[in-house]
């Protein structure tokens, strides 16, 4: 297996390796490492002038396999200070999730930027954190996690630093916000209060806000989930570089037992 969750096939084209294996199933990708792929291809959408990602809503529309996948990325409606992008990801002949995202002219507002928020205790302060039995590897072994408040083994709201032991695509170093995104998915893993050998909490999408692009190889995530009363939750996570918030996130989660027709 090549050290890397992709491995470049072509122009496009991507072979998914067992570091992208979710923790449900080691035949379905954990959809971090496809929302990063999706957020490398709006990247390489050459923009008309000075721009940065202000949105991206990664709608997941079914299974990602381990196996190989198609990106493709385009503007989907021009703008000279806003413009919509649009990234598909399929495998084979199915789309699995298509990625919008807003891309807003930059502009120096140094003078009246606002203060992001504290700053998560630093990475090489914490240890290394465990997840709790009843998760598959790949993924989660990919990435080194440090708990800073809570814990993947504790139940309940928490906040992690996480860094890819891999890179994104084989022969590349990712970009910031391909770091973001590589983790930005885990917020209802991290913060979760279920026992996942008995509950699904699987999110149907992934959205995050951003205020600029995060520096370094660890991504903090600070993380809760809340579940209502019919089977939906929410997961909302602050993101964090090691100079402070960067971007915030959230993601809707199908909750359901996974006993007597919970499939």
């Amino acid at each position: 297996m090549a050290d890397a969750f992709y491995v470049p096939l072509g122009e496009d084209r991507f072979s998914a390796t067992g570091h992208t294996a979710g923790p449900w199933s080691s035949d379905s990708q954990h959809f971090g490492p496809p929302s990063a792929l999706l957020v490398r291809a709006l990247e390489n959408v050459e923009p008309a002038h000075p721009a940065e990602l202000a949105r991206v809503t990664v709608e997941i529309l079914g299974p990602a396999p381990v196996a190989e996948l198609t990106v493709r990325a385009r503007v989907e409606r021009p703008g000279r200070s806003v413009e919509l992008l649009q990234a598909e990801l399929a495998s084979a002949e199915r789309v699995v999730a298509r990625a919008s995202a807003w891309r807003i002219a930059t502009s120096d507002t140094a003078e009246v930027s606002t203060d992001a928020g504290p700053l998560l205790p630093a990475p090489d302060t914490v240890t290394e954190s465990p997840w709790p039995e009843g998760w598959q590897s790949g993924y989660l072994d990919a990435m080194e996690w440090r708990a800073v408040r809570g814990g993947m083994d504790v139940p309940g709201p928490a906040a992690v630093w996480a860094r890819q032991r891999v890179p994104l695509v084989d022969g590349e170093e990712p970009s910031g916000l391909q770091r973001l995104f590589t983790v930005a998915d885990s917020g209802n893993g991290v913060s979760n209060f279920l026992e996942p050998r008995k509950w699904w909490f699987i999110n149907s999408e992934l959205t995050v806000h951003l205020r600029r692009p995060p520096s370094g190889e660890w991504i903090g995530l600070d993380a809760v989930t809340l579940v209502g009363k019919n089977g939906i939750g929410t997961a909302t996570s602050i993101l964090h570089d090691a100079d402070g918030p960067v971007a915030t996130g959230a993601q809707a989660l199908l909750v359901r037992p996974r006993q007597a027709g919970g499939g």
